[in-house]
């Protein structure tokens, strides 16, 4: 089946001054999606692949397949970061532009300040839809599909929730013909059914330099948000479960009155953008929401510390999802600033012993080399927060202050040294950041005890 702008539908090569949604269209038969987009003399195509059964011309499936195709373009805008976003002849509301303009500028904000951009300018164009009704969608209840990355995030959604939910199912999203060793370990683990979808990136994004596009962080967790959300309408699924806690939302820097956020697609403004979409297209009964949305990454840690059978297993570094599989590492590096944040959030509530084994003799609170790297976590250097999925400073500072406390690590000199440095900037009250804080979108029939009494 197609859509306008796709093969059929003639098209005509945008200009370089705009960006164009050139259609998508599935194929039931592979259970594939394809999408196509353009800007200037390039077309990009980007496909994914769910590998499973369901009903493809359900309308609730095709509101997803919609919303997947909506948010997979901004990896090729960003290419030229266009002043123009030309939806082509896909209706949308006011609304759902208002969403895509605020995804843009947002989820690449990142992309923005490195390149020297201002995209606040920036306009999202096509016909209108007008008033639209959200689809009829009728899941079955305890469902939930939860995106899993091997990292003590998800790790503690999934424990968290698979007691009182057994049909739960992990979602994962991988490149074509390769599978992270990072992810799978902790994946077997679980125990879980696992829902696969395959997404193969246009390769002329890969050649950037050569082409001469601008390059840079992409909101990537909103893709695999919304790629799961057709995993889970397919399979008549009630809810997405994602794993982004409070800290999340803090921006990374603000600069000319703009706040930029690395993890702003973890956000809670990005996920109450995105919930709001899904309600407004597929109506209440299915969900999408964050299950660490209220804690603190101290509280994950500290959860994950009682997890032991995940301890040999998770691993956050990047260097093991590296896209070319000769430089990807099957251990963590030691050196990054994912490393010395998991280290030193893990640290308060693990034993130095367990900790250095996870580290295979390297962790980065024992190497003198990362105290760089841990005072600019801890807001004691010049240097701004790193551009990394990493808590905000006064996590840092009370995970810190928690480890010095520990007998275990009286013996540790840079732990000292850095909580020496710390002094009065220390936290008060440590142990506050183990507390619930803020708010949440997750449903009662999802929500732990202790946020149900906090809330009613």
């Amino acid at each position: 089946m197609g859509t306008p702008g796709s093969p059929g539908h003639p098209t005509c090569m945008p200009p370089p001054d705009r960006f164009r949604y050139d259609g998508y269209t599935i194929d039931p038969a592979d259970s594939v999606v394809v999408c196509r987009y353009a800007t200037g003399a390039h077309g990009f195509t980007e496909r994914f692949a769910f590998g499973q059964g369901g009903d493809w011309d359900d309308p609730a499936v095709m509101a997803a397949v919609r919303i997947l195709y909506l948010l997979a373009g901004v990896s090729y805008y960003k290419t030229s970061a266009a002043p123009l976003v030309d939806l082509g002849e896909l209706e949308t509301t006011a609304t759902e532009r208002d969403f895509l303009r605020s995804f843009y500028v947002n989820g690449l904000g990142e992309f923005a300040y490195r390149n020297g951009l201002d995209l606040r300018g920036l306009r999202v164009d096509g016909p209108d839809a007008g008033a639209v009704s959200p689809v009829g969608y009728e899941p079955d209840a305890g469902r939930p599909l939860i995106p899993f990355g091997g990292g003590i995030d998800s790790i503690v959604t999934v424990a968290s929730l698979v007691a009182d939910h057994p049909g739960a199912a992990l979602c994962v999203v991988e490149p074509p013909n390769q599978r992270f060793a990072a992810i799978e370990d902790a994946v077997a683990v679980t125990g879980l059914p696992v829902t696969r979808i395959v997404r193969t990136i246009d390769p002329l994004v890969r050649r950037s330099p050569e082409l001469g596009f601008l390059n840079g962080h992409v909101p990537v967790t909103a893709i695999i948000g919304a790629a799961a959300l057709v995993a889970a309408v397919l399979d008549r699924r009630d809810a997405v479960v994602l794993s982004n806690e409070w800290s999340a939302s803090v921006p990374t820097v603000v600069t000319d009155e703009l706040a930029v956020n690395h993890q702003w697609s973890k956000s809670e403004g990005f996920e109450q953008a995105f919930g709001d979409l899904v309600l407004s297209t597929l109506g209440p009964r299915i969900s999408v929401f964050s299950y660490l949305r209220p804690r603190s990454e101290l509280w994950v840690a500290q959860r994950f510390a009682g997890l032991t059978r995940y301890h040999r297993t998770f691993r956050s570094c990047n260097r093991a999802f590296h896209q070319d599989p000769a430089q990807r590492l099957d251990h963590w590096c030691g050196r990054c600033d994912k490393c010395c944040f998991v280290d030193l959030v893990l640290a308060p509530f693990i034993d130095r012993a367990d900790l250095e084994a996870v580290f295979a003799g390297d962790e980065p609170l024992q190497n003198p080399g990362n105290e760089e790297r841990f005072r600019t976590l801890l807001g004691l250097g010049p240097g701004v927060k790193p551009f990394e999925c990493v808590g905000d400073t006064d996590e840092c500072r009370a995970a810190l202050v928690l480890t010095a406390q520990r007998q275990d690590r009286a013996g540790t000199k840079l732990v000292t040294r850095l909580r020496a440095e710390l002094a009065d900037n220390a936290p008060a009250d440590p142990a506050a950041l183990l507390q619930p804080r803020g708010t949440h979108r997750i449903p009662d029939r999802y929500a732990p005890t202790d946020l149900l009494v906090r809330t009613r």
